[in-house]
């Protein structure tokens, strides 16, 4: 683990690790220069119900591809799943991805971690010709609820730098609910919340693992492994 981040060193920070987050980072700036259709966070928090639907719609697509039904996508599961679905990565990018998604590091991405992944995939294959790859997932609102997860950064990225910082949290929570007392707490909570490695910048990768957590979908996955162990549905 590395040391706490000083002022001086916000821009060592901000430095992508690989090739995949250099690439995020890049595509999530061209993004950043079209704005955002949300108007402030309290309008991102009233889509969660919407959106926490939506992702979960994702379950099937995750089942599918975990063939041995461990609850988790491995390494091979995973290419796979990209072959099926026509996503033209390389075997290098698939790796990043992986590795990227894998967040508990135990070889297995859980749903939570794969519906980052699709998110990822969203972001990156913005060219025309790798359209169809996206609606392969059979998905049709999926492209909306990921669009609106890359506007909600958008919103937040106020210099559009491709990272969210401490002040550009409290400044949107600020916006939403100003006259609050507790509004800097919230603020505070939230970004601490999203950032994982505790560098005091959010990449878009640390907000969509959090945005997860805030829609329930980590908790309620766990509570429903809890509840399948020993009970048979039906």
């Amino acid at each position: 683990m590395g040391g706490t981040l000083q002022k001086g060193d916000s821009s060592r920070a901000s430095l992508p690790e690989t090739k995949l987050e250099a690439k995020i980072l890049e595509t999530m700036r061209r993004r950043e220069s079209e704005g955002s259709s949300l108007k402030s966070f309290n309008s991102l928090i009233l889509k969660f119900p919407k959106i926490d639907e939506n992702l979960r719609k994702c379950k099937a697509v995750f089942e599918e591809f975990d063939t041995d039904g461990n609850g988790a996508i491995d390494q091979q599961e995973l290419n796979h799943c990209f072959r099926k679905l026509e996503i033209g990565f390389t075997e290098e990018e698939t790796n990043d991805l992986f590795e990227a998604c894998d967040i508990n590091d135990d070889r297995g991405m859980k749903f939570n971690e794969f519906i980052v992944l699709l998110c990822l995939v969203y972001l990156l294959k913005d060219d025309p010709a790798a359209q169809h790859a996206k609606s392969r997932i059979g998905l049709p609102n999926l492209e909306a609820t990921f669009e609106t997860l890359v506007d909600a950064f958008v919103l937040l990225d106020k210099n559009k730098d491709g990272h969210v910082s401490k002040r550009e949290m409290v400044e949107a929570i600020n916006e939403t609910t100003s006259g609050e007392r507790s509004s800097g707490r919230i603020a505070m909570k939230r970004f601490e919340e999203m950032d994982w490695d505790k560098n005091g910048m959010v990449n878009f990768k640390e907000f969509l693992f959090a945005f997860t957590r805030w829609v329930g979908i980590e908790d309620n996955d766990d509570e429903e492994d809890d509840e399948g162990d020993g009970e048979e549905e039906g």
